[in-house]
């Protein structure tokens, strides 16, 4: 019989099967696979949840390809036979022969049986025999593979009542079979009596089961339940971790997930303590249309405070508790806004017991506004700082009590549509209050005795707005040349009875103007040969500007933290902040280079010199917290700058960079690196070294070696390891090793630290491991 007439007698005899869910969807692949995961905490997801009622199009066309085609009227049969192929919406059955019986309304598909589901999962049989409607069925020598690599097998398959679906000796791996020997075992597999699958509640349970890792069997697993294989948020329990720590001991954690709803759910944690008792951790998440927040909790009564030291915090309380609440919410494309925000019983506890994303030595709680069109935005935050620290308030080095609440801090930019005058001019603005309820500051004896104040008591209030343009030229003979104007306003407001230094009283308000008109001149030169090409860029700048009003009598909250090296060379204002501005007149010249060779190596570099032409230079006024001193760029003549890299296609790569003195050119700060990046070895050393600083508290010089390597063997081991040594007080300040596995189904990984402070002889050891069976769970330890 030709082709075109099975396609008719099909067309009229499985009209039934057209109106089921199709041939592809017998026991799905979705129907058993699951997600092997006791509980599933992910992210909130409003995608429909796998395992509800298979769609297909109702105006899909059937497509049946057969050897032959038999018509008995006697029994009520239609059978194809030969080469087999029936195609329906995007999925295919192949094999030797499908029998569809009209009296009992079922369909039995014989031979190699294969069926390819339209997103790519492949299910295996020798025989399948269903109801034409799907509801009920039996298939026999089952094995499947989905799209995330996840395999089943089983001798027979029992599918009832349209959702329950019985699987007879089952196996479940998440590992690929050996390539050169598929008779070998797999890593692990799940081998279990009866694996049921229940569409209605979504859950998969496994009963006689047992634990194989590498064919032998480790553990037993009488019954256990996980969550349908699509199924991305299921109530259950979480699997426990592991913990120790000297003044905590020996802990347990374990955790249960409760989904609510689609879009909110609850996380409970509680972990046993051997020495401190009971800590219990509780998270809300929910899901709104335009954005997501969650409130976490923990708590604990401490049972032996006295296994901390007697002078820390930890010591001093009981009943420890945290509440913390993170919101992030879309009010349009352009705008946004959100808060992260933490309270604390004590300024220690997330930090001792490790909360999670809480256990930082600083926290930030902050609430922010922002709006992005095009290159503008708006910013705006209020902040309050938190350092987690063990020494109580009463202690003269506690730093918590210091730390500033800015509210609030705002930032605007404002690029002008279109070109002012063939040129771009942009507005910035910035809004800074701050409000500290003691001086943060510090003094240092010795041959130079220093006094720095990082942050005064009080409040202060800073509004700075400038305007800057500026046009590139490019000449006939490539020369680029960018003028520059710019204007700035600061007013500074200050209410604080601190005094500091020989500076006496600190101003009480003060307004602040800078005029800045520049010119930048590069002439990019390119040379180029058969091996390689080359860019040459002399590169120089002039700015002049008025001198900086009240230079360092003014407080520096923002402006701290300055290095001057070739990567601040050619900027306009070198301080990092608002609250510092470089006034005088100051010329940057520089040479940059880049050149790749068709042997695969690149290198580029960038040196040159800051020169003071007039007036006040900023740097050598010293500010309150001594920004700018000992930078280099305190004389007429700066310190030379320089950097240099290296690297290749295969992974290698140098880099090195400086300062250098302008008389001796001896080295004031430099830091050289080297590093590979192979498929087996992947490996970096870095040594960096800073000549003392007395005027910013450093009375000696610092210097420190780091390493790290990893190499693989064995094609999925690995080991790894790290170290730092601080070379003034010859101290391992940290020292990391381990070793670990990975593939496509399982990692294990295990690691040693060692840390210790420099100059200290108590040293401080863990050790960490993490065992993850992949779509199983994890299992692990913390602290």
């Amino acid at each position: 019989m030709g082709l075109s007439s099975s396609r008719t007698v099909v067309s009229a005899y499985f009209s039934r099967l057209a109106r089921g869910t199709a041939l592809a969807c017998i026991f799905s692949t979705s129907v058993f696979i699951a997600q092997p995961s006791v509980a599933h905490s992910q992210g909130l997801d409003s995608s429909a949840e796998f395992g509800s009622q298979y769609q297909t199009n109702p105006d899909a066309k059937m497509l049946l390809q057969a050897d032959n085609l038999i018509m008995d009227r006697d029994a009520k049969t239609v059978t194809a036979a030969g080469n087999v192929q029936i195609e329906y919406d995007g999925n295919r059955l192949v094999a030797r022969e499908v029998v569809y019986n009209q009296a009992t309304k079922r369909m039995v598909a014989k031979g190699n049986v294969e069926i390819v589901e339209k997103d790519g999962n492949r299910i295996y049989s020798d025989e399948m025999d269903v109801t034409d409607d799907f509801r009920d069925g039996f298939v026999n020598g089952l094995r499947v593979e989905t799209v995330d690599d996840t395999r089943f097998a089983a001798e027979s398959a029992e599918r009832s009542l349209g959702e329950i679906t019985t699987f007879n000796n089952g196996v479940y791996t998440a590992c690929r079979a050996c390539a050169t020997d598929p008779n070998k075992p797999v890593l692990w597999q799940v081998k279990a009596k009866k694996i049921i699958w229940n569409g209605t509640k979504k859950t998969v349970r496994f009963e006689g089961g047992r634990f194989e890792m590498f064919g032998k069997s480790l553990f037993a697993l009488p019954a256990f339940e996980i969550a349908d294989p699509s199924t991305k948020r299921k109530s259950g329990f979480l699997f426990p971790s592991f913990m120790y720590k000297d003044e905590l001991g020996f802990g347990v954690r374990s955790g249960y997930f409760w989904n609510l709803a689609p879009n909110y759910d609850i996380t409970t944690y509680g972990t046993a303590l051997s020495k401190q008792g009971f800590l219990s951790e509780t998270e809300w998440r929910h899901r709104l249309e335009n954005g997501t927040y969650n409130i976490r909790a923990a708590a604990i009564y401490q049972a032996k405070p006295g296994e901390f030291s007697s002078t820390t915090v930890d010591a001093q309380e009981r009943t420890r508790a945290m509440i913390a609440t993170k919101g992030d919410f879309k009010i349009n494309p352009r705008w946004s806004f959100g808060w992260d925000i933490i309270a604390q019983t004590d300024k220690n506890f997330s930090r001792t017991y490790k909360i999670s994303s809480y256990a930082n030595e600083s926290l930030t709680s902050n609430i922010y506004l922002r709006g992005i069109s095009g290159r503008n935005h708006l910013d705006i935050n209020l902040y309050k700082f938190n350092v987690q620290e063990d020494r109580p308030d009463s202690h003269l080095r506690a730093v918590d009590k210091k730390q500033p609440w800015v509210l609030p801090s705002v930032d605007y930019l404002y690029t002008v549509p279109g070109s002012v005058y063939g040129g771009e001019l942009t507005i910035t603005s910035n809004l800074q209050g701050i409000y500290r309820e003691s001086s943060d500051s510090s003094s240092f004896s010795g041959n130079n005795a220093v006094d720095l104040l990082r942050g005064m008591k009080g409040t202060s209030a800073r509004l700075t707005t400038e305007a800057e343009w500026k046009r590139t030229f490019i000449s006939e003979q490539g020369l680029v040349i960018t003028p520059l104007l710019a204007l700035r306003g600061d007013a500074i407001g200050i209410d604080t009875n601190d005094t500091f230094g020989t500076a006496g009283e600190i101003r009480s308000q003060a307004f602040r103007g800078m005029a800045t008109a520049g010119l930048e001149v590069r002439w990019p030169i390119l040379f180029s040969t058969t091996s390689m090409t080359q860019v040459l860029e002399p590169t120089a700048q002039i700015f002049v500007r008025n001198d900086e009003p009240y230079a360092g009598r003014l407080p520096n909250e923002d402006a701290q933290s300055f290095v001057f090296d070739a990567t601040s060379l050619f900027a306009r204002d070198k301080f990092s902040g608002y609250d510092r501005v470089e006034g005088g007149t100051r010329a940057n010249l520089g040479l940059r280079y880049s050149g790749n060779m068709n042997n695969g190596w690149s290198i580029h570099g960038l040196g040159g010199q800051s020169f003071q032409l007039g007036g006040l230079n900023s740097f050598a006024e010293s500010d309150f917290v001594g920004a700018g001193a000992d930078s280099g760029l305190e004389g007429k003549r700066s310190d030379y700058v320089a950097m240099l890299g290296l690297s290749n296609n295969t992974g290698l790569a140098f880099a090195a960079r400086g300062r250098f003195d302008k008389d001796n050119f001896d080295i004031r700060r430099g830091e050289v690196e080297a590093s590979h990046t192979g498929k087996l070895v992947q490996a970096s050393v870095k040594y960096a070294y800073i000549t003392k600083q007395p005027d910013y508290g450093y009375a000696e010089d610092r210097q420190e070696v780091s390493l790290s390597g990893s190499t693989r063997f064995k094609e999925n081991w690995r080991v790894f390891g790290s170290g730092t040594y601080d070379l003034v007080s010859e101290t391992l300040v940290k020292a990391q090793s381990g070793l670990a596995y990975d593939d496509e189904c399982f990692t294990y990984s295990m690691a040693y630290v060692q840390t210790r402070s420099p100059g200290q002889d108590k040293i401080s050891h863990s050790v960490g491991f993490n065992i993850s069976f992949r779509t199983l769970g994890d299992l692990g330890s913390s602290f």
